[in-house]
């Protein structure tokens, strides 16, 4: 089976390549020219450069491929450009979309994001909803990721198959750039946190995201989202486990998420002074205090996803870490 993985240098769409080649696709990495992919150009890929900004890069990428696997995507959970973040999350979108029908190619598996799907109240179950609008969600890359998502459903038909996964907070291996809950991690190690912050999200392994990305595209319904979600954990949680696996104190004392979301947006101004990636931003205290009881049931039922225990992907990921040096 032919593929094309756009985003394919991502945190998930390294882990998404990898898992393809184990399974005997022939897959086509589509990047920018100006990443750094030296980890994928050890693996039996072909590369692709372009911009999903560049409806002619895509259609060369896509051409003779039978499925598009679309990861390309700006995440920022701070006050970053909103514009970029437009263009590449929904018009890109779009463009592949329009790529993929210019072309022929048959199915499509879009990574939306659990941010795309409208907050229930604290203690309710969200499910799988096909009401996607950036009214209904806080924070740009939720509007965005919610925008492309009703933009997919609208463009199915009988010649292009379109499914949709919807991930929560992923973490895991294979990180080649920290993100944020990466970061978090490294710093927790290095002794550099000096307190938790109240509050908790649903996190989820890559490599069973991964997986279940593939089983979408290989048992998913056309035309339908499946949510791939984990298990909640508080940020307090998720330090103990750091101890537990490297015997490394947790910080004892707790900042009030409230304190945090009002200081969020100085601790942004400074981070971006001294060029470090911040690890909570007011959009990420905020997240914290959401409801993220997101339902797996979908996807168990109709694909056989499946996830791991979180303290057993933290510890993968601290020794991840250790091998390439962070830590």
């Amino acid at each position: 089976m032919k593929c094309v993985v756009t985003g394919a240098s991502g945190h998930i769409g390294n882990v998404l390549v990898r898992k393809l080649l184990e399974k005997g696709y022939e897959v086509k990495a589509f990047v920018k020219r100006n990443e750094n992919i030296s980890y994928l150009e050890e693996l039996n890929v072909e590369i692709c450069y372009g911009d999903v900004q560049d409806i002619e890069s895509l259609k060369k990428a896509f051409e003779g491929e039978e499925i598009v696997f679309h990861l390309a995507g700006l995440i920022d959970i701070g006050n970053g450009n909103k514009k970029l973040m437009y263009n590449v999350n929904v018009e890109g979108s779009k463009n592949v979309v329009q790529a993929c029908k210019m072309t022929g190619v048959k199915r499509l598996v879009y990574t939306s994001s659990v941010h795309a799907i409208p907050e229930k109240k604290k203690g309710e179950i969200i499910e799988e909803t096909k009401t996607f609008s950036a009214r209904l969600v806080k924070g740009t890359y939720a509007k965005t990721k919610a925008e492309a998502t009703k933009y997919m459903l609208e463009q199915v038909d009988e010649n292009l198959e379109i499914v949709i996964t919807h991930p929560s907070g992923v973490i895991g291996p294979y990180e080649y750039i920290p993100s944020n809950l990466g970061q978090l991690i490294i710093d927790c190690v290095h002794k550099k946190i000096g307190a938790y912050l109240e509050g908790a999200y649903n996190f989820v392994d890559v490599r069973d995201v991964a997986e279940g990305i593939i089983l979408a595209a290989e048992k998913g319904r056309s035309g339908e989202c499946y949510i791939l979600a984990g298990e909640i954990v508080t940020v307090k949680q998720l330090m103990h486990y750091v101890q537990e696996i490297t015997g490394v104190k947790a910080p004892k004392f707790k900042i009030a998420r409230w304190f945090a979301y009002a200081t969020g947006f100085l601790s942004e101004i400074y981070y971006k002074i001294v060029k470090e990636k911040p690890l909570f931003t007011s959009y990420a205290v905020y997240t914290l205090g959401t409801n993220s009881n997101f339902s797996n049931k979908k996807a168990e039922n109709e694909l056989g996803y499946t996830t791991r225990n979180i303290k057993e992907t933290i510890a993968d990921t601290i020794t991840w870490f250790k091998e390439q040096g962070k830590i």
